[in-house]
């Protein structure tokens, strides 16, 4: 895409200087004014007026400009540059200036509700840090002044003008943030499944994303530093549904992980049983001892040992 934007080259001179300038030609014609109203000689008072008048029209060329900042540059509605230039100068003063800034800023997005790749409604949230990039873009490729909140008139306040960039950046962050959402599901509803989750998904996930912002955002000059989902839960009206299914998942989990070792330790008695030669048993009591160790071993209460005393 064309970068349309390019540094002012026009003419700049230093502020101090001019002002010094501009009060010498002001203390001047007052006090050729009172000349010419003490000599009462008419010729004194029209240039006097004559050197007002460009004293005023000097004053208006006045500009400052803080590290983090620019001025967009029009001459007559023609964009004639971007000013960058830290410090205080004097430049034509029939050009007008819209004064932008160009420092990182925050949007901390309240969660919105969105639908998962399953159609499960989930809460999702993110943080965006961003900057304005490409002042032509940021003023003459979108409309600010529809931005604006209640349709006010953006001007050049530069609290307006940021105020009117960020409700740009936080609709298109909400469209970002659902179309994101949409591809993938919150979380596995397989165990064997290897997809990527909103949960598991991680970096990929931030990193698109901050790809699918950076699309939306490059029309207005507007570059996404980072971005990143903060909050992602599920919807309130499911949520209890959803928990209980992850708790029974949990207690699957662990039943197989009880049982494995079970099996395990059961094998470990009856080989050592029969290696050691301690005690001969038939396959109805290995049976009944492997039911008994079973119960034993995978029980949530305690068992209650029961002495036999007869034959094994």
């Amino acid at each position: 895409m064309e970068n349309k934007e390019f540094a002012y080259k026009g003419t700049t001179l230093n502020g101090f200087g001019m002002l010094f300038l501009n009060l010498a030609l002001t203390i001047g014609a007052t006090v050729l004014l009172v000349l010419a109203i003490d000599q009462e000689v008419w010729q004194w008072g029209v240039c006097s007026a004559a050197i007002l008048l460009v004293s005023l029209f000097l004053w208006a060329g006045f500009m400052m400009l803080e590290p983090g900042e620019a001025r967009v540059v029009m001459f007559f509605g023609k964009y004639v540059g971007t000013f960058t230039r830290t410090g205080y100068f004097w430049i034509n003063p029939f050009t007008v200036t819209k004064k932008l800034s160009l420092r990182a800023r925050n949007l901390d997005a309240e969660p919105i509700k969105v639908n998962d790749k399953e159609g499960n409604p989930v809460m999702i949230g993110l943080v965006l840090v961003w900057k304005l990039k490409d002042t032509y873009k940021a003023l003459f490729e979108i409309d600010s002044q529809t931005m604006a909140a209640n349709n006010a008139q953006v001007g050049t306040d530069l609290k307006s003008m940021m105020a009117a960039f960020e409700r740009f950046v936080r609709v298109q962050s909400d469209a970002a943030l659902r179309q994101v959402a949409g591809q993938y599901a919150y979380d596995d509803t397989e165990s064997q499944s290897s997809d990527i989750t909103l949960r598991s998904g991680g970096e990929e996930i931030n990193d698109q994303l901050e790809q699918k912002l950076t699309e939306r955002l490059a029309m207005a000059g507007i570059e996404v530093v980072e971005a990143r989902i903060n909050y992602l839960a599920y919807a309130p009206e499911i949520a209890a549904v959803m928990l209980r299914r992850q708790q029974a998942t949990a207690i699957i989990a662990a039943r197989e992980k009880i049982v494995e070792g079970a099996v395990s330790m059961v094998k470990m008695a009856l080989d050592q049983l029969q290696d050691q030669d301690i005690v001969r048993l038939d396959d109805d009591k290995k049976a009944q001892m492997v039911s008994n160790l079973l119960v034993v071993l995978c029980g949530e209460d305690n068992a209650q040992p029961i002495v036999n005393t007869g034959s094994v």
